[in-house]
């Protein structure tokens, strides 16, 4: 097929080559990294916080009465929980995974080191605290009843020994085989004493999923109290979360009548609380993609179909001349095929350009590649899809009418 004929058709309808071209262009630009930005949400949401979600819940309580002694409530609550029938452990912790809500401080390998090594989240738990969080200990050894202490926020002194999870060991210890029996420092005091690794944790989340350190979490060997409040953290046997939530809640509410317990929620609650925005970005732009794609394809439909009957008379003349169906047909394809290129190579420039401008204002990562040769392929094949139907009544216009109509 002659190229030529077709390039002369289309520069006398520039106009509309150029607003369907454009269309084109646009709906790559934004299509590519409305998908880059879908996958990232994705990848976010369904990333592992290292507990056991499933098995695992949350409740609260703060007290009000005169005399509250939160130290004595936390040790009879911690003793009842771990009684009750389906609770496989219990801790009481300062912040937990997906809580978006925690402590955190630098590291150092050396008293009065100006720039910290590595900055983690701190947990503060007690001996169950690994059991409660669901997580693995791959090395060295869990904490002892006898290294828990009771502190508050403004006590200065931390615990000499610690728990570290695997992320956060390689950035203190990149060279270190075995990094359990290992010193480090809390911040860069000259005067700071070392505290000792015991043992490395396969993987636990910080608090806050949108954090550059979300894999660097820390256990310390405390029971952090603020006030009169504590919060613990419940991980029952598999399946029987809903039923141990209950009574938890019952059980805590007559233990003490001095304090309100409250905050009673699953770790799967909390995963869908703290994503929602992310959910609610990825359902918005999937409807942007969609709606994209689909004013494209009519649009191209619609030109097309005005051009099937505006060159009524040029089809008839060639199908009389001889021109098989195919030929039409193939016409139209053709024609819909430089349209939509000539729209992908501008929109190509622009994908790429407007993902620079999300990385400046935004600090979004690069767009891959590939997605532009990607969405090149899918808007070829939306394109010609969307002209088969104009295409198909151009090549059944039958010779002897369109003789007529010369």
């Amino acid at each position: 097929m002659e190229i030529r004929p077709i390039l002369s058709a289309l520069m006398r309808s520039k106009v509309s080559m150029i607003l369907i071209g454009l269309q084109v262009a646009l709906t790559l630009a934004i299509v590519c990294n409305a998908l880059f930005i879908i996958g990232q949400r994705l990848d976010l949401m369904n990333r592992p916080s290292g507990m056991n979600e499933a098995d695992t819940f949350t409740i609260g309580s703060i007290g009000f009465g005169q005399g509250f002694d939160v130290r004595s409530t936390i040790t009879a609550d911690l003793n009842l929980l771990r009684g009750l029938p389906g609770v496989a452990a219990a801790t009481t912790t300062n912040a937990f995974p997906l809580s978006n809500s925690g402590w955190s401080s630098g590291l150092s390998l050396a008293p009065g080191q100006r720039t910290s090594t590595a900055n983690t989240a701190f947990y503060f738990v007690d001996e169950h605290g690994i059991a409660a969080f669901g997580t693995q200990l791959v090395a060295g050894r869990d904490f002892k009843a006898e290294e828990i202490g009771f502190r508050t926020p403004n006590d200065e002194q931390l615990p000499r020994v610690a728990i570290m999870t695997r992320a956060l060991a390689k950035l203190m210890f990149p060279d270190v085989a075995d990094p359990v029996g290992k010193s480090f420092y809390f911040g860069g005091d000259d005067d700071a004493e070392p505290a000792t690794v015991i043992g490395i944790i396969d993987h636990l989340q910080a608090p806050w999923v949108g954090s550059s350190i979300v894999d660097n979490a820390l256990l310390l060997p405390s029971v952090l109290t603020g006030g009169s409040s504590a919060s613990y953290l419940i991980r029952t046997e598999p399946g029987r979360r809903d039923e141990v939530m209950k009574a938890v809640e019952e059980k805590l509410g007559t233990a003490n009548r001095s304090r309100i317990v409250r905050g009673l929620r699953s770790m799967e609650d909390r995963r869908t609380q703290v994503y929602a925005e992310d959910r609610a970005m990825t359902i918005i732009l999937g409807s942007v993609i969609v709606a994209l794609l689909g004013i494209t394809a009519l649009g191209i439909v619609g030109m097309a179909s005005f051009w099937v009957a505006q060159r009524t008379r040029q089809i008839g003349t060639r199908r009389a001349l001889g021109a098989t169906r195919g030929d039409i047909l193939r016409y139209f394809q053709t024609e819909n095929f430089i349209i939509t290129t000539l729209g992908l190579i501008v929109g190509g420039v622009l994908a790429y350009a407007f993902s620079l401008w999300l990385m400046n204002s935004y600090q979004s990562p690069r767009l891959p590649w590939y997605y532009v040769p990607v969405g090149f392929l899918c808007l070829w094949l939306l394109g010609q899809l969307a002209v088969l139907g104009p295409a198909l009544r151009a090549s059944r216009v039958p010779p002897a009418v369109a003789t007529r109509s010369v």
